[in-house]
């Protein structure tokens, strides 16, 4: 350990670590703004500037490494009139529209004024140049609030490593985005909206299609059904005061029927049945990569829309490699507007469907022309958890005091291998359980029903079983060593997808989600999202999964009578035609799809 005094009092710190982190460890909060932990630490902002003895200058705490007989001061004079100067000259290119901002009393650089004093705006003088880029469904960039931190660019090209934001121009006329000015929309983003979640002010913000949803429940010719994916459940709650990875479920249903929404389900309903149609399409494959016959392994999973995005940008020659599932809300989508529109006899045409997402790309998703029916969208609206807590705010709904209500069946009812899709390696451990009792025809032993290997925030994680014990109609599996893998991030998926490339893919079945950690760090998830809350959400979902009496997909008795009544079978005609998709190639800088 190094020792150092900070504040004229000793501390101790690591090896290596920042004088800032060294201080927030001793219980010293020095003010910082660029600064992100396990992100960005590039000092961009020197809001965290501190005195050193020995240096010259003022020196960036969160760059500065700390080392032996270290004198710190965080207080003095001559720091906190710098922090001042340093924040007003900020300020002073910044607009001021707090009260109608998104971020209100959610801004970092608003509650950073406050934490330093500020009373005074000594700064006046020209301003940069303000443009708002809503070219896409999902992401909207706003320069004219942009603070230049650079922590944008930093998620984007090292944590996933699709390098879409950089710093355009020098000096004043700086601006933080695509290169040549080009919209969001015009280039390779995923729209996965991890630079919204690291940025501090409102200058990247999620599209907001909340009035179009006011609209819709307004209309009384409009049957409005509601869905919520898994990753809410652990994740609203904060934005109502409870600590992370409370479980709201129950609160969450009935604050949505209050709102005015016909049918409350349950996106989990189709998380099940997703499994069954990627399960038996995974058997389908690796049954003929044993028989002879063609087979593209390994398989990858296709819940994530910034994930497929990414795929389609990156790596188009591959496509054939991911499952031809629709996501969940997208199979429940196509099912409220067939199944169950005939059941209540309603016309397609007059339901309106959201869905609440944890996710920007979902924004995306709906409106790719392969995810519409007889010229119709299968989903009508995307909500993210924020824009849902800002609707029950605004309806006057007081969400702690809400009855446990639940979701309306028969698209509402779920098993726990439902809820773990809300976590990387949720829809890998979800469809290994089914998968071993389609084979073998026997239950999973119940230790076994929890599937560790593909737990946790590691990058690439790794799992493998043999099958033992088969049916007779899978015998030609009899001994074979299923070996999958799981990442979350699109820095994840490149490594994954170089050794397709290359040739030496060591796995048979691959999980990606977009966004690390899974969808319970969505894009559109409450802020901030960092590593101790996600492992609080996470955390959440499993437990929400190991109180289920039924913790298996195929053991949805509302997902058997879909099929009994419905589909007919897995990957059958019916189950093709609605919860089954193709891909696009759109070229490294999406010129094909511009082109089109």
């Amino acid at each position: 350990m190094v020792t150092l005094t900070i504040n004229g009092k000793q501390a101790t710190a690591e090896p290596g670590m920042s004088v800032l982190e060294a201080a927030k460890q001793n219980n010293i909060l020095i003010p910082h703004l660029c600064y992100l932990e396990d992100v960005h630490q590039v000092g961009a902002c020197r809001i965290c500037v501190v005195e050193i003895e020995g240096a010259r200058t003022l020196q960036a705490s969160c760059v500065v490494p700390v080392r032996e007989g270290m004198v710190v001061r965080t207080n003095t004079a001559k720091v906190k009139e710098a922090r001042k100067v340093l924040y007003e000259l900020m300020l002073s290119d910044h607009p001021r529209d707090c009260l109608s901002c998104l971020r209100n009393q959610k801004c970092e650089f608003q509650k950073l004024g406050e934490l330093i004093q500020i009373s005074e705006f000594r700064f006046e003088g020209d301003k940069s140049k303000t443009s708002v880029d809503s070219s896409s469904p999902s992401v909207v960039r706003n320069s004219g609030k942009c603070i230049l931190c650079r922590r944008c660019i930093t998620v984007c090209n090292h944590i996933q490593g699709v390098g879409v934001l950089n710093v355009q121009k020098r000096g004043f006329k700086s601006v933080i985005g695509p290169a040549n000015e080009l919209p969001l929309n015009n280039v390779n983003c995923s729209f996965c909206g991890q630079c919204i979640m690291v940025c501090p002010v409102g200058a990247l913000q999620a599209r907001d299609d909340s009035e179009k949803v006011w609209q819709a429940l307004f209309d009384p010719k409009k049957r409005v059904i509601v869905q919520t994916a898994p990753a809410i459940r652990v994740a609203l709650g904060e934005e109502f005061g409870y600590p992370p990875g409370t479980i709201v479920t129950g609160k969450m249903a009935s604050a949505l029927r209050e709102m005015g929404f016909n049918d409350v389900f349950d996106t989990n309903f189709t998380a099940d049945l997703t499994i069954i149609e990627e399960g038996h399409e995974f058997l389908n494959r690796a049954t003929a990569a044993l028989t002879g016959g063609e087979a593209v392994l390994p398989m990858i999973t296709s819940c994530s829309p910034g994930w497929i995005k990414f795929v389609e940008h990156e790596f188009p020659r591959y496509l054939k490699h991911l499952s031809s599932c629709k996501s969940p809300h997208m199979m429940l989508g196509a099912l409220a507007k067939t199944y169950y529109a005939d059941k209540i006899g309603i016309d397609p045409k007059d339901i309106f469907v959201v869905s609440i997402m944890p996710c920007t790309a979902k924004k995306y998703e709906i409106t790719r022309p392969e995810m519409f029916m007889n010229g119709m969208p299968t989903v009508d609206a995307v909500l993210t958890t924020r824009e849902l807590a800002r609707m029950i705010k605004d309806a006057g709904i007081e969400f702690r005091e809400m009855d446990e209500g639940e979701f309306d069946n028969p698209l509402g009812f779920s098993t726990g291998a439902a809820d773990i899709f809300g976590a990387t390696g949720g829809v890998m451990e979800a469809a290994l359980r089914t998968v071993y009792e389609v084979v073998t025809g026997r239950d999973v032993p119940f230790e076994h029903l929890d599937i560790t290997p593909v737990r946790g925030l590691s990058q690439v994680k790794e799992a493998s079983f043999t099958i033992e014990g088969t049916q007779p109609e899978f015998a030609h599996l009899e001994g074979f060593t299923v070996r999958v893998a799981v990442t979350s991030g699109l820095t994840g998926a490149r490594k994954l997808m170089k050794q397709i490339v290359d040739g030496k893919p060591p796995y048979h079945f691959i999980e990606v989600m977009g966004c690390p950690g899974g969808c319970i760090s969505g894009g559109g998830q409450p802020q901030p999202t960092n590593r101790a809350i996600r492992m609080a959400r996470m955390k959440a979902i499993y437990a929400e999964d190991a109180g289920k009496s039924k913790r298996k997909s195929h053991d949805n008795p509302f997902v058997m009578q879909l099929y009994k009544e419905y589909l007919g079978k897995p990957l059958g005609h019916k189950s093709h035609e609605l919860l089954h998709t193709h891909y696009v190639e759109r070229g490294r800088h999406n010129q094909f799809a511009i082109k089109s």
